[in-house]
C-alpha cells in the first residue's frame, strides 16, 4: 500500500488550513469515586476513496483502545448498489447515513466508551456539519476530523490494487469532483498528507492524535 509520488497530480490539501487547538473545559468528574476524563473524543477519519481511512482508523482504534465504527458498513443496500455500478451518491442518499453514523458514535459513548474512531468520506463541508452536531447532544464530547489527502493519481493506484471492494477507480474521480477540502474556519480538522509510506502515515496520525488529546486536556 506504500506509495511515493513525483508530479502525479494535485494534492487536495486543506484551504489555508491550520490546526487550531480545540478549547474546552478540563474539569475532571468522579465516577464511583474514580477520576474520569471530562472529555470523550470522536475521531472521524475522512477523505476520498483510497486515502487509507480504514487502515488509519483501525490503527488508532487499536492504539487508543477505542471502538471502531466502519462507516461503509452503515450504508443501505441501495447506496452500495449505486456505488458498485459507478453511480455517485446524491446528497439525499447521504443524509440518513450521516445521521446514523453520528447517532451510533453517541450511542457507543453513552454505553461507556471513552471515545470512538469513525470512518466516513465526509467530502463536503455540509456532510461534516451533520456530524458536528454531535457535541450539542452531549457537551463532554469533543469532535475531531482527521482529513487524509493525496493526489488523485496516488489514490487511483491504491484503489486499483483492491480486491473485491465495491468502490472502484471511477468513484475516486467522482469523489474528487465534489471534494471540498477543509477550510481554515474548520478548526476541528487535523490534516495529514498520505502520499508516502503507510508506516509513516500511521505513526504521524497517532502522534497528531496524542498531541490533540494533550491540548484538550490542558485547555
Amino acid at each position: 500500500m506504500a506509495a511515493t509520488i513525483n508530479s502525479v497530480g494535485t494534492n487536495p490539501k486543506p484551504i489555508n488550513a491550520t490546526v487550531v487547538p480545540v478549547t474546552s473545559s478540563n474539569t475532571i468528574a468522579k465516577v464511583n469515586g474514580q477520576a474520569a476524563p471530562r472529555h470523550h473524543h470522536i475521531w472521524l477519519v475522512t477523505g476520498p476513496a483510497g486515502c487509507g481511512k480504514t487502515t488509519v482508523a483501525k490503527h488508532l482504534s487499536s492504539a487508543l483502545n477505542l471502538p471502531y465504527i466502519e462507516g461503509d458498513e452503515f450504508h443501505p443496500k441501495a447506496n452500495i448498489d449505486k456505488m458498485s455500478n459507478g453511480i455517485p451518491l446524491t446528497d439525499a442518499d447521504r443524509w440518513d447515513w450521516l445521521t446514523l453514523l453520528r447517532e451510533e458514535s453517541l450511542r457507543q459513548l453513552a454505553s461507556g466508551a471513552e471515545g470512538v474512531v469513525l470512518t466516513c468520506s465526509a467530502l463536503k463541508r455540509k456532510y461534516r456539519d451533520v456530524i458536528r452536531v454531535a457535541p450539542y447532544y452531549s457537551h463532554d464530547v469533543v469532535l475531531h476530523f482527521i482529513y487524509l489527502h493525496a493526489p488523485e493519481a496516488v489514490l487511483l493506484e491504491r484503489v486499483g490494487q483492491r480486491q473485491g471492494h465495491y468502490m472502484g477507480a471511477d468513484m475516486v474521480h467522482s469523489q474528487f469532483s465534489i471534494l471540498e477540502p477543509p477550510t481554515v474556519e474548520e478548526t476541528d480538522v487535523i490534516s495529514l498528507d498520505v502520499s508516502g509510506p503507510m508506516d509513516d502515515i500511521l505513526r504521524n496520525a497517532l502522534d497528531q492524535v496524542l498531541k490533540k488529546i494533550d491540548e484538550v486536556a490542558s485547555s
